[in-house]
């Protein structure tokens, strides 16, 4: 283990559990045995408990063709009932959805409105010629027809592709011809930023190497005027006219695929992860009800995602409104009109529940507490974290600032993969630690292991594994069975690999690396980006870093950083000198900078990813390749020019 990596294990600060909390929590001490005692078990009864099902399901767990596994196979089920009809009879009067559109409208939506919306969207479908198994993929911003789309597509049994408004028409019909999809779902365009992002324009382009799509439904948000093509494109609100408010949720089976959604790897051909019915919603309600802590009758929750990831199909639709939660959505930029935007929508709406990104907070950070001090956040009693491992200074600075010492923060690591969160606190039963996402949630069996598979005694860090399956995971990648055993079950035999690097503290604490990807080799010893990234934004000047390892003739590789300052701090010789010995004094010198560059902002996409190949690039002056999916694609060169003067060793 690298000097670096023991000195990160030296992180001290414990916050315990809040007795008061406690009392009325969910989740109680002692959930983590009973679950580990007998997993299966665990599992079926959340499932009994947390579903209403058509047929209940007998047969917990068939593991007969691993890594194939099949979760709750004789149930039938359907997710948008689970979502809408079983609330309306006692709860139809209450929210759903308090949406708030960035140029400032506003729409509260009710479980009855939001039944009545999805099945008038749903008969519109099937009016298209839709059937049971057909693909659909949605282009969308953060609009509620997004969510009415896809619970209208899973009241049908139709299987919806989400793909994220940030994305390019090249990405768009990628997607779009690997799902083989007969529908796009889209918008004119969406706000962002002030700004108009063209969907219906991306989209157009999209299709004209897309062949096999029929019919495209457009919903009119920014009215800036689009073309229609005549006999395939259809405006939403034609469509819906005069449609039924009702439409029969049909019967699906547990392991009927319920979407596909695809990740954004930097090469290659994106990975289309299906997710199934019954198991999939057994793990988004339970860890959702647990690791949030969900009081239905009482909570404003509100989960900062895009729904265009998993974090928002898990946390903003299926998870929040089958436990029937009154959640917020936001439909633009967190910085506008202002920076204390998001902290004025807590203070407006009681928001009570808040889960965001480690970039975002960075971001917070940097844009100064005054936007946070001008607002009442008094009504927030949980803090969650999602995306990234999050940096304890960060970490802090969320507990301190945005939940004034009085809120738990529970870190959470999963993946678009795992359908629903593995490693977090419970905040009724788990103390907590800065920077830590604690321990595995009852039911999942983790490890870290070294090159050969064998366990890593605690201490000691490796790669993080799961060692049994859990109901929420992808059941494959579409299309291509062989690339998801390969992929995630090849590398340590009978276990699935995230491909994340992980340590464990003396407590059984985890502590997530980031991708091995992210591992650089300095004069052979391990250092994870994470780390010296950690260390960096511990300086008081720091808001924000990204690292990188870059060649070096002398070493293997030399580690490079690109910093953004707080607030006013000019970043100088001195300053750059200061940081790199504030890293060495606190990872060992293994971990200094070769070279750091001063930014304004990091090259980021949509969804707030750091995009640490571009830095890749630039620190080794490689032609820079497609920006235009940046949320900020002007400061790639900025850096670039910067770095080509950037002072080191």
């Amino acid at each position: 283990m690298s000097e670096a990596l023991e000195n990160l294990l030296q992180e001290d600060r414990l916050f315990e559990v809040d007795a008061e909390f406690a009392a009325n929590a969910n989740a109680k001490k002692g959930i983590h045995d009973e679950a580990a005692a007998d997993f299966k078990s665990f599992w079926h009864k959340q499932a009994l408990d947390r579903i209403t099902w058509y047929t209940e399901p007998t047969e917990v767990l068939d593991d007969s063709n691993p890594p194939f596994y099949k979760w709750f196979k004789d149930g039938e089920l359907n997710l948008s009932y689970n979502c809408l009809d079983r609330h309306l009879e006692d709860h139809g009067d209450q929210v759903a959805y308090h949406w708030i559109g960035e140029p400032g409208d506003t729409r509260t939506i009710t479980y009855a409105d939001l039944h009545a919306e999805v099945c008038k969207f749903a008969n519109g479908l099937l009016e298209l010629g839709l059937e049971k198994g057909d693909r659909v993929a949605i282009y969308m911003g953060m609009v509620p027809e997004l969510p009415i789309a896809m619970l209208a597509c899973a009241r049908l049994g139709i299987v919806h592709s989400v793909v994220f408004g940030g994305f390019s028409s090249e990405a768009l019909s990628s997607r779009i011809l690997d799902a083989d999809a007969r529908v796009v779902i889209t918008q004119d365009g969406a706000w962002r930023g002030g700004n108009v992002v063209p969907l219906k324009e991306n989209t157009d382009v999209a299709l004209n190497s897309t062949p096999g799509v029929e019919k495209v439904v457009v919903v009119k948000r920014t009215d800036h005027g689009v073309d229609m093509a005549e006999g395939r494109d259809v405006w939403w609100h034609d469509l819906v006219e005069g449609k039924s408010t009702e439409c029969e949720a049909v019967k699906l089976n547990a392991e009927d695929p319920l979407y596909i959604l695809y990740t954004s790897g930097t090469t290659g051909k994106p990975k289309g992860i299906v997710h199934t019915q019954g198991g999939y919603l057994t793990g988004v309600t339970t860890t959702h009800s647990l690791v949030f802590d969900i009081k239905p009758d009482e909570d404003v929750y509100w989960c900062a995602a895009d729904i265009g990831w998993v974090t928002g199909h898990s946390y903003i639709v299926y998870g929040p409104l089958a436990n029937r939660t009154t959640g917020v959505m936001y439909e633009g930029a967190p910085n506008y009109p202002d920076f204390d935007r998001l902290w004025q929508i807590i203070d407006d709406y009681g928001v009570t529940i808040f889960y965001t990104a480690p970039t975002a907070i960075r971001a917070f950070m940097k844009w100064g507490d005054e936007h946070v001090d001008k607002h009442d956040l008094s009504s927030l009693r949980l803090l969650g974290t999602v995306g990234e491992p999050i940096n304890p200074e960060a970490w802090m600075w969320y507990h301190l600032k945005i939940g004034r010492e009085n809120c738990p923060v529970v870190d959470t690591w999963w993946q678009t993969e795992t359908g629903g969160i593995m490693i977090t606190p419970l905040p009724g039963a788990v103390p907590t630690k800065p920077g830590s996402a604690t321990i595995p949630f009852p039911g999942i069996s983790a490890d870290v292991v070294d090159d050969d598979g064998n366990s890593v005694p605690l201490g000691g860090g490796g790669f993080l594994t799961i060692t049994e399956p859990w109901p929420s995971m992808a059941r494959t990648i579409y299309g291509d069975d062989d690339r998801y055993v390969d992929t995630y079950w090849s590398r340590f035999e009978g276990k699935y690999f995230p491909g994340d690097g992980c340590k464990r503290d003396e407590d059984g604490y985890y502590w997530l690396l980031g991708r091995v990807d992210d591992i650089m080799l300095v004069s052979g010893h391990n250092i994870s980006t994470t780390e010296v990234e950690s260390a960096l934004v511990s300086h008081p000047s720091v808001a924000e870093a990204a690292v990188v390892g870059r060649k070096d003739d002398l070493t293997g590789q030399a580690i490079a950083a690109f910093v953004t300052l707080r607030g006013s701090v000019q970043g100088d010789e001195n300053l750059l000198s200061e940081l790199r010995d504030h890293v060495a004094k606190t990872l060992g010198p293994i971990g200094k900078p070769k070279s750091i560059v001063f930014t304004n902002d990091l090259p980021k996409t949509r969804s707030g990813k750091i995009m640490r190949r571009l830095l890749k690039d630039i620190s080794e002056h490689r032609q820079l390749g497609d920006v235009t999916t940046l949320a900020n694609a002007d400061i790639v060169q900025e850096i670039a020019d910067k770095a080509s003067t950037s002072s080191g060793d």
